[in-house]
C-alpha cells in the first residue's frame, strides 16, 4: 500500500531540515498507540529509531534504520526501512522529503507499506492514514515563522 501525504510550511528548506529532530519526532506521535521513544540517532544513514507501542492489551516494537539521504539546494530527503516490525506489518519504507519551494518548503510522508495478508493492508489503511494525516498540523505550527 502507499500513502502520500504533503505538507506546505512557512520555513525555508534549510530551518526545515534542521528542524528535524527528536523533539519534532515526539511531537508527531499521535495519541494512540501510545509511543515510547527508545532510540532516537537521527536522519543520517545508518541511524536507527527504535519505538515501542503501547495498545494498552498488548506491545510491540519497531526499529526503523535510515537507509538513504539526499541533499541539495532544492531538496532534502532521508528514507528509514522497518527492520523491526510489528506483527500485523511485513514490510515498511517511508520516504521523508523536503522541497524548497518559492515561498517555504514542501514536507513530503511518502509512505510504503504491506503486511502478511491482502485485505489487512486495507484494513490498516484508514489507520495508517490518520498517523501521518495528523501530522499536517503539527509540521504547520512546528514550522511557522
Amino acid at each position: 500500500m502507499k500513502i502520500k501525504i504533503s505538507t506546505k510550511v512557512e520555513q525555508d528548506l534549510t530551518k526545515v531540515k534542521n528542524g528535524f529532530n527528536e523533539r519534532l519526532f515526539i511531537s508527531l506521535s499521535p495519541p494512540f498507540p501510545k509511543v515510547e521513544l527508545n532510540r532516537y540517532d537521527g536522519c543520517e544513514p545508518g541511524d536507527i529509531v527504535a519505538l515501542s507501542l503501547n495498545f494498552g492489551i498488548f506491545k510491540q516494537e519497531w526499529v526503523s534504520e535510515i537507509v538513504d539521504q539526499t541533499d541539495s539546494e532544492e531538496l532534502f530527503e532521508f528514507v528509514d526501512v522497518g527492520r523491526r516490525l510489528p506483527t500485523f506489518i511485513r514490510k515498511w519504507k517511508h520516504r521523508h522529503i523536503i522541497k524548497r519551494m518559492d515561498s517555504g518548503s514542501l514536507i513530503v510522508d511518502d509512505i510504503e507499506y504491506s503486511t502478511p495478508f491482502i485485505l489487512l493492508n486495507y484494513v490498516l489503511y484508514p489507520l495508517v492514514y490518520f498517523q501521518f494525516i495528523y501530522r499536517k498540523p503539527i509540521y504547520k505550527k512546528w514550522f511557522r515563522d
